[in-house]
C-alpha cells in the first residue's frame, strides 16, 4: 500500500532506507482505513499485521496478546502466503516448506495458539484456496 514499484519488485536487497519505506505500509493502511467508521476496529490489524509474537516486529514492537487476535492471525496468513507465492527475489515455495517455517518461528514471529490451529488445518484446504483465488476474476477500478 502506497510503496513506491522500484521498492515492491526489487530482485535484491532492500537498502535501510527503502527498508524503512516499505515499513511504512502498515501506517499509510491504517491510517487510510481508520477513517471509514466500520473499518476503524479492523483498522488496528491492519496497522499490527508486521508486530511479532515475541516483540520484535514493527511498527509499535507490540507482543503476545498486546496484538490483535485478527493481525496475529494475518501475519501467518501473509507468511503463507509469501513463501507460497514468486517474488521478484525467490521462487515460490511448497505447502510444506511453508508450514515448516511458520511452525519454526512460533512462539517467536507467530502466536503459538494460531500456529496450532493452522497445523491443524488438512493439506488440501489450502490448495482449494489457492486454486479458488487464481480463478476469481480481478476487479478493476472505476475510472
Amino acid at each position: 500500500m502506497a510503496i513506491p514499484d522500484q521498492i515492491l519488485k526489487k530482485p535484491t536487497k532492500l537498502t535501510s532506507d527503502e527498508t524503512a519505506i516499505m515499513r511504512e505500509h502498515c501506517l499509510k493502511g491504517y491510517e487510510l482505513i481508520k477513517k471509514i467508521p466500520f473499518l476503524e476496529e479492523p483498522s488496528e490489524i491492519v496497522y499490527a499485521h508486521h508486530e511479532r509474537y515475541d516483540g520484535t516486529g514493527y511498527p509499535r514492537a507490540l507482543r503476545g496478546e498486546q496484538i490483535p487476535l485478527g493481525a496475529r492471525v494475518v501475519a501467518l496468513a501473509n507468511t503463507l502466503d509469501s513463501i507460497m507465492s514468486d517474488l521478484p527475489y525467490r521462487a515460490a515455495s511448497s505447502l510444506q516448506s511453508a508450514r515448516k517455517e511458520i511452525q519454526l518461528w512460533s512462539g517467536r514471529q507467530f502466536d503459538p495458539d494460531v500456529v496450532g490451529v493452522f497445523l491443524k488445518i488438512p493439506d488440501q484446504i489450502w490448495v482449494d484456496l489457492r486454486q479458488h483465488l487464481r480463478n476469481v476474476p480481478q476487479t478493476k477500478p472505476n475510472n
